[in-house]
């Protein structure tokens, strides 16, 4: 997955970080890739918990990122990006990302994602990812400080 790729978990925070890296890729020539990562949790075995394939629920994933991308696609007139790519996993959000940033030019996150903790000032997935990437990480402030 070489070119850019943008974490999107649904939050406000990902949509700008998704605005940002499509104007990013654009300016670039580079292609993007929107990734969206879900944990679906069914079981504890063993102190392991158990991520067994939903295809229904990674293909409903995946079709809410796409239309994430096709919206802000439709408001970038001309400034489009040479290929827009959306890919959905289930997994755990930070190893996809840091494994995707091995052959990746940029990874684009938002400060804060979906999970629970709004008084931190950086989410953990971005925080992971920013220090175990293998790529430069752009991460995308609140709109409050932008």
């Amino acid at each position: 997955m070489s070119g850019i790729i943008v974490g999107v978990d649904g939050s406000g925070h990902s949509q700008r970080a998704l605005e940002w890296a499509m104007k990013e890729a654009a300016l670039r020539h580079a292609p993007l890739t929107v990734l969206t990562v879900h944990q679906a949790i069914r079981g504890y075995y063993g102190g392991v918990s158990s991520f067994p394939e939903d295809p229904e629920l990674t293909e409903k994933a995946r079709m809410a990122a796409q239309a994430e991308a096709d919206q802000v696609l439709a408001g970038l007139g001309d400034s489009r990006p040479e290929s827009v790519t959306v890919q959905a996993v289930n997994s755990f959000p930070v190893e996809e990302l840091v494994n995707a940033s091995k052959d990746a030019d940029l990874i684009v996150l938002g400060s804060r994602g979906a999970g629970g903790f709004a008084r931190l000032m950086l989410g953990s997935v971005s925080s992971q990812v920013a220090q175990h990437a293998h790529c430069p990480v752009t991460i995308i402030p609140p709109e409050d400080r932008g």
